[in-house]
Formats: structure tokens, C-alpha cells, sequence
């Protein structure tokens, strides 16, 4: 069956443009040899496997969900952006129109309407990736696969066939789900009272009341959604901070910011023992972290945000002996090698963050090393974003970690209120961060909160990638007005002084 498609798809700030003619196959592929085989269809595991087509190996990507992209494009990165953007239209509209001189009358969302949105934007991003696919001749087979031995892999269809591919190389970049309390069963699929990230993406109502279980992006993120829609939202950490793995000085402004603008409560250096978790509703028992008495809290709906664990069970892997480190990831050596000759890993489950593009950037260099050239991961320079409004983000060295490192370092600060763009467009909360090597000026680290702080953190890992000293930014022109200025600014301060402050 022939069909004509054309369709535009974003990923990661790039757009694909697809107009093609599809081939729909009557059956799926039956199995055979090849020079790859990529287990997992997400982020590190369909670019793994366009790379390695685009270098002449005859490639196989074995999907198990039924459509490409992973967590990161079904159920986390792209549909939480979509209700994101669509919730914070909303709340901006009822909130800060009328402060433009903006008049809408009394404004309402369509709940159904947003997930209609939402899941728009899924469907045609998956499909997409499929396109590239066809494209670039990749053999796209839809089951669950296993090793039965180092070079072989056994599919179960989707459909209940069994196939099997021999190959020369594997690469498993089977990803991570989310992580289950032992006494919080998830009941994404049931009253959805108890869910987990993915089910907070299909609430059928807007709870009055939502625990978020976890004070991370993912539980931040979503716990913002459903706050610009009306929920009280409560954020439970077990640490005395959110998003510990951060600078603090940042996210301390975002704590605050948080507060101020979604009206969110905060139970820190607190720990959930219990959960009656019923129909109508979630009662937990909570406790301090360090002990003490427990206290009673009630909520239409739980949010559990405590993390991720890898995906590595059921693959086969015992049997032809991968090594796994006592989270479940997968040991990798040089180039993403396993000890098991022929076996890679990629993403979620092996060591590192637990980020879309990081995955993507090892599954080219797995790729380029398995094809007889030279791959690189920079883990110096990978950012990480929490898309909030206003937005966090980061790369390099927080300044806790220099300080435990015992570096001698030089801090630049300058804040959004002194940025002539965020006071013009009235949106100024925020500050960017520098910290440089005292002697050499070299950017160790740099951090932004801001409402575009996801776009801005790409010029501070270009200059870490290349070396580059707060002065190279500080003498590089930036353009007026823009939010990017106080990236200069703050460069300024942290060699020198900053001119508009």
C-alpha cells in the first residue's frame, strides 16, 4: 500500500521536513543478518541507528512500544512540553494580560483540548521518526527482543511472531521507567489517584489537591502544569532542598520563584512511611527525615517523582553475561563497550544523567566508533533544563562542587531585574551565574534562571566546549535588547565588573 505523506517535525530545536512517499509493509520483517542491531527505539537508540545507516551498516532498530521516540516522545520530554506551553497560555492569559493592557474577558481552558494538542504533536513527531528511518534505510521492527546468544537476537512481535537477527554488533539503549514506592502501587491505568509521570500526563479532570512525591524536574515540571490549571500543589522531599544535583544558589531563587507564582507548598527534609491510596483520593502518613512524629496528608491525586531506575531486566543479559553494577546499569568500558565482545550500551541504562540528549550523543559516538571512526562525549558539557516558568538550566560545575573539589574559582552574578529586555517585556525573574578558574578566567560552569533559560544555556556549553574564558564572552557583542545580555553581564562580573550594576 502506497501513501503520500508530507509533515513537519521538531526534535531538540531542529526541524525535519518530510515529503515522501511511504511503503507500508504487509507483514513484519522476518529476521536474518545484519551489521547492528539497536535495541530501543527512544532518543540514544533511533539516532544510534540512523548514524550507523548513514555510515553503511546495514542496521535494525527493535522497538518494543509500537511507535519511535521513547519516554522522552511518548510519555515524558515532549508531551510534558506540550501542556507546559499549553497551561502556561492559560495562566498567563488570566493572570498577566490584563498588566499589557490586554482585555479577554473571563478566561477558561478545554482540558481534552490540550491533550488533543498534546498528543498531535506525539503522532507527528513518531511518525517523523519513522520517515527518517525509511530514509535512511533503517529496518524498523516493532517486538520485544532478547539475546538468546552475543550475536543473536530473538524478537516477539507485536503480533506474537517470532523472529531472529544475527548480528555483528548490539547496542541496547532500552532506556528507564519510573521508579515504584514498594507500598504506592501506580494506578495510571486505573483511577489514576496514585501515578506515575506518565500518568500525570492523562489526569481526565484537574485535581483540587495534587502531592508531588519527589522535589526533582520531572515532578516540578508536571506539578506546574497542574498548578496554571488550578491545583494546590504540595512538593514532599526527603532532602532540605529541590533539585539537589544543582547550584543552590539558583535553586534557592527558584524555590522562591515557585512559591510566588504558583503558590507552591514545600515539605522539605520530609519522607513518606504510608499510603491508603483509594478511589477518590490518596491519604499519606508522613514523617521528618531524620525522624520524629508523623503527620496525616490528604490529596485527590499523587504524584510519586522519586526518579528513575534503567530498563535492563528481561533482555537476556544474564545469560550472556553483561555485567550490571548494583543499580542495574549496564558496565560500560571504552566506547560504550560491555565485556561482553559485540554488546554496547547507551542512555538511561548505564551510568550518567538520565537525559534525551545525552543519549543522543552517545548513540552517535557508539556509532561512529562501531563504523571505524572516532566518537566523543563531552560529559563536561552536557546542560540540563527544567522547563518551568521561569526556566532552570545549567552546564559544568555547580559551586557546591567546586568547593568540595577544593578548585579555586571566581563568581560572576548578574540578575534579570537589571536586563533592560525582561523589565521592557515584564518578565524579570531570574539571574545567571558564572564560575571560572581564579587564575586562567576558564568557564567552569554556568547557570540561569530565567524564562528562556533553556535557549540561553547553549551559547555558555559552545564556549566550555571550546575552552573559552568568561572574558571571550564578556568581549563577544551581544545584541540589545536581549535576555542574552545578562549572559555577558554576568561574564563581566566574574572577571571584571558588570556595566549595568
Amino acid at each position: 500500500m502506497m501513501q503520500r505523506v508530507s509533515s513537519a517535525s521538531r526534535r531538540s530545536g531542529q526541524v525535519f521536513v518530510f515529503s515522501i512517499t511511504r511503503t507500508f509493509a504487509t507483514k513484519a520483517p522476518e529476521g536474518g543478518e545484519t551489521d547492528l542491531v539497536v535495541l530501543g527505539g527512544g532518543p540514544g537508540g533511533y539516532v544510534a541507528a540512523i548514524k550507523a545507516a548513514q555510515l553503511g551498516l546495514k542496521t535494525v532498530c527493535i522497538e518494543k512500544r509500537g511507535s519511535l521516540g521513547g519516554t522522552c516522545l511518548n510519555v515524558g520530554c515532549i508531551p510534558s512540553k506540550a501542556l507546559l506551553n499549553s497551561s502556561h497560555k492559560f495562566h498567563d492569559a488570566k493572570h498577566h494580560f490584563k498588566s499589557f493592557g490586554v482585555k479577554v474577558g473571563e478566561v477558561d481552558f478545554d482540558l481534552p483540548a490540550m491533550m488533543a494538542q498534546k498528543d498531535q504533536a506525539v503522532s507527528g513527531l513518531t511518525k517523523g521518526i519513522e520517515g527518517l528511518f525509511k530514509k535512511n534505510k533503517v529496518t524498523y521492527v516493532k517486538g520485544y527482543g532478547r539475546f538468546t546468544d552475543a550475536n543473536t537476537i530473538e524478537v516477539e512481535g507485536l503480533d506474537g511472531s517470532k523472529t531472529t537477527w544475527k548480528t555483528k554488533n548490539t547496542i541496547i539503549a532500552t532506556g528507564s521507567e519510573p521508579v515504584e514506592l514498594p507500598f504506592m502501587k501506580f494506578n495510571d491505568a486505573g483511577d489514576k489517584t496514585c501515578v506515575s509521570s506518565t500518568g500525570a500526563l492523562v489526569l481526565p479532570k484537574v485535581p483540587k489537591s495534587l502531592a508531588v512525591i519527589g522535589g526533582g524536574v520531572i515532578g516540578l515540571e508536571l506539578g506546574s502544569v497542574w498548578a496554571r490549571l488550578g491545583a494546590k500543589v504540595t512538593v514532599i522531599e526527603f532532602l532540605d532542598r529541590i533539585c539537589a544535583t544543582m547550584d543552590k544558589e539558583i535553586t534557592d531563587a527558584f524555590h522562591k520563584s515557585l512559591k510566588k507564582t504558583l503558590a507552591f507548598d514545600f515539605k522539605l527534609k520530609t519522607k513518606v512511611v504510608a499510603a491508603d491510596i483509594r478511589p477518590d483520593g490518596v491519604s499519606l502518613t508522613l514523617e521528618p527525615a531524620a525522624g520524629g512524629a508523623k503527620e496525616k496528608f490528604d490529596a485527590d491525586v499523587v504524584l510519586v517523582a522519586v526518579g528513575r531506575r534503567p530498563r535492563t531486566e528481561d533482555l537476556g543479559l544474564e545469560k550472556i553475561g553483561v555485567e550490571l553494577d548494583k543499580a542495574k546499569r549496564i558496565v560500560i568500558k571504552d566506547n560504550f563497550a560491555t565485556n561482553v565482545k559485540g554488546v554496547y550500551a547507551i542512555g538511561d541504562c548505564v551510568a550518567g544523567p538520565m537525559l534525551a540528549h545525552k543519549a543522543e550523543e552517545e548513540g552517535v559516538a557508539c556509532a561512529e566508533h562501531l563504523a571505524g571512526r572516532h566518537g566523543h562525549v563531552n560529559y563536561d558539557c552536557i546542560p540540563g533544563v527544567v522547563y518551568t516558568h521561569p526556566e532552570v538550566a545549567s552546564v559544568g560545575k555547580t559551586e557546591e562542587e567546586l568547593i568540595a573539589a577544593g578548585v579555586e574559582y571566581r563568581k560572576g552574578t548578574f540578575p534579570f531585574l537589571a536586563n533592560s529586555r525582561a523589565r521592557a517585556v515584564n518578565d524579570a525573574d531570574g539571574l545567571v551565574k558564572f564560575l571560572a578558574d581564579k587564575k586562567t578566567d576558564k568557564i567552569l560552569g554556568v547557570h540561569i534562571l530565567s524564562p528562556c533559560a533553556g535557549e540561553q544555556i547553549h551559547e555558555a556549553a559552545l564556549a566550555m566546549e571550546y575552552g573559552a574564558s568568561c572574558e571571550d564572552i564578556a568581549r563577544t557583542c551581544h545584541a540589545h535588547p536581549t535576555m542574552s545580555e545578562a549572559i555577558k553581564e554576568a561574564a563581566m562580573a566574574c572577571y571584571d565588573k558588570p556595566i549595568h550594576m
